[in-house]
């Protein structure tokens, strides 16, 4: 812990030198805090505070109400309108005696006051178990609210719904519909976990199937290679709906605050998930409308929305809370209503109960949790409807084809990241909760001028994106994930500008491991990014490209063996026309369980 509070002090000196203020005050405040409260003053307290710092950006002032456990600053026996702790900075955004946004606040000091409260905002600290008692619980308490929401839905919402999205989606379905028809639908198998605790190779030879899948994609014809191996399927097990296995919920670090939540699908439902969801996003990719509405791969269109709208303010940046969650699957049902052949393939794959930690097995009325691969294209899909109900009831005109087109570029989808015109704001925040969505009041901005979606953050044109810390501090080079992790910190704040900090991490990596040589960027390398350019210790004989000596992530996968109807299983599966990469892909394969650091000279990239 005292790393982390040194690397807060000389991060702050860093910003109090470019801010021309000082932070003196403000380490005392963070040692004698930590102290007494411990690690949670860094990654949960702080962070408090800089989404109430972000929260009256939004609205022009500090609210009173807000920084709980921060007094605020006093001057001559009056309250003033800031809080004591960062009020050198805090006075350069807000004017102290009111706390009233000014007309220009010093962004370097709005970029200084949210690099020092949301530095530690995402280490991955594990959570206390009461923490992820209460977590699970609010899992359980979420789907109860999704029923509610169902239960109080007037059948006039619900017939605009299904209108708005059948103009949006009506040909993307039909598309996807037909192929689902022809049998044109390819499964895959994706690389994580799995419930019945199948992993790589193993998932192809799996022998469990239900029938609801059965109806549309026979075990016979998505699991044999061919039917001459049918003999060597005899032990199969079609499960009725009754007998379904559950997804598997767990936690995973998040934040030292919350875990994040997520469910783990059986084997053949997410096999074959991943193949409509493919089909999906490849009927969309090819939708000129759809593919500038909904994003599912590229994060950078909805950055730059937002620095747009943080720089001429007509457009809002939204973020929904427990978005997944939160997705009814009555609306999903609706919402398909029209495509009975898509309609029965995504109902025969989505998981309908969930094995809950110290709840048991409950039904779900949510779509789907993360862990599904069809939760994000369908989602996103959700909420686009919901926002153009939003955007309809705003205008009072009904949706046209014309009206969707005429949004290209005003209104974009990345997952729970919305950005819509500001003028409909409120109407779109009224349609997305009437239909059970939650709007993050402490991340969604529309009325000045901050703006976040999808890790990026700008104020006024100017980008105020933080390095966020994500692991604690090795003190050995044999913990690679961790000696990882402090090379891309130093390298972030190398190019934030935060010189004093770069210099102290340097040293403390250099202790670690003895090859620390600059490289470029994209170097396998691991080393020093650096705006004066890179070090070579040679040049290769034959090919005449540099070479430098350090240190490279290597790994392992674990040993797999595949052979039979499940090798030649995988061979038909494969997507392309190349061979598979990896040549022992049928003796290794899935995730490492563990990554190494090793020592060799390599070539730099051109």
């Amino acid at each position: 812990m005292k790393s982390l509070i040194l690397l807060w002090q000389l991060v702050a000196n860093d910003y109090a030198t470019r801010c021309c203020t000082s932070a003196t005050l403000d380490l005392k405040t963070v040692q004698r805090r930590t102290e007494h409260e411990g690690l949670s003053f860094l990654t949960i307290a702080l962070p408090s505070f800089g989404k109430d710092f972000q929260k009256s950006l939004n609205q022009g002032a500090v609210d009173r109400n807000s920084f709980k456990g921060f007094p605020f600053a006093r001057k001559s026996g009056k309250r003033l309108g800031i809080p004591a702790f960062l009020q050198d900075f805090l006075g350069l955004v807000f004017n102290p005696s009111t706390g009233v946004l000014y007309d220009k606040p010093d962004i370097d000091a709005i970029l200084a006051v949210r690099q020092l409260t949301l530095l530690f905002s995402k280490v991955l600290f594990p959570c206390s178990d009461a923490r992820v008692r209460e977590a699970m619980s609010n899992y359980v308490a979420c789907d109860a609210d999704v029923k509610r929401v169902d239960s109080m839905l007037e059948s006039s919402d619900i017939e605009d719904f299904r209108r708005v999205s059948a103009l949006l989606f009506g040909s993307l379905f039909a598309a996807v519909d037909s192929d689902v028809y022809h049998g044109k639908i390819v499964p895959k198998h994706g690389p994580g976990a799995t419930a019945d605790k199948l992993r790589a190779n193993a998932k192809y030879r799996q022998q469990s199937w239900t029938t609801r899948l059965e109806r549309l994609f026979p075990f016979g014809e998505y699991i044999f290679p061919s039917w001459s191996y049918y003999d060597q399927f005899s032990d199969v097990d079609i499960r009725e709906p009754g007998a379904e296995l559950p997804v598997r919920v767990i936690s995973v670090p998040k934040t030292q605050k919350t875990p994040r939540i997520i469910a783990i699908e059986p084997t053949a439902m997410q096999y074959v998930q991943q193949g409509l969801m493919e089909c999906i996003l490849d009927h969309l990719g090819k939708d000129y409308n759809l593919s500038r509405l909904l994003g599912f791969d590229d994060q950078t269109p909805n950055q730059r929305m937002a620095l747009d709208g943080s720089l001429h303010g007509d457009l809002a940046t939204l973020d929904l809370s427990d978005a997944s969650d939160r997705v009814s699957n009555q609306l999903v049902r609706e919402m398909l209503r029209n495509h009975p052949h898509l309609h029965e393939a995504v109902d025969a794959c989505r998981s309908r109960k969930a094995d809950v930690p110290g709840h048991g097995v409950i039904r779900l009325a949510k779509f789907a949790s993360m862990g599904s691969a069809l939760t994000f294209p369908i989602e996103a899909m959700v909420f686009l409807t919901c926002v153009f109900i939003g955007i309809e009831r705003e205008l009072r005109t009904p949706v046209s084809k014309s009206m969707i087109k005429s949004y290209l570029g005003k209104v974009r989808i990345y997952g729970d990241d919305i950005i819509v015109p500001v003028d409909s704001v409120h109407s779109v925040i009224h349609s997305l909760e009437t239909f059970g969505a939650r709007v993050g009041a402490d991340k969604s901005f529309w009325i000045v001028r901050f703006r976040e979606s999808c890790g990026k953050e700008y104020y006024e044109g100017h980008d105020v994106s933080i390095v966020k810390v994500r692991r604690k501090f090795p003190t050995s080079r044999k913990h690679v994930p961790e000696v990882i992790s402090v090379i891309s910190l130093r390298n972030q704040l190398y190019f934030a500008g935060c010189w004093g900090t770069t210099k102290w991490l340097d040293d403390y990596i250099r202790r670690l491991i003895v090859h620390f040589p600059t490289v470029l960027p994209s170097s396998p390398v691991l080393g020093r990014n650096s705006h004066l350019g890179y070090e070579t210790q040679g040049e290769h004989e034959t090919l005449h490209r540099p070479f430098v000596k350090g240190y490279a992530v290597s790994s392992r996968l674990p040993r797999d063996f595949l052979d039979g109807p499940g090798a030649l299983l995988k061979f038909f599966l494969k997507r392309g026309g190349s061979p598979s990469v990896d040549g022992k892909h049928l003796e290794r394969a899935g995730r490492p369980y563990a990554v190494d650091i090793k020592l060799g000279s390599r070539m730099s990239p051109f």
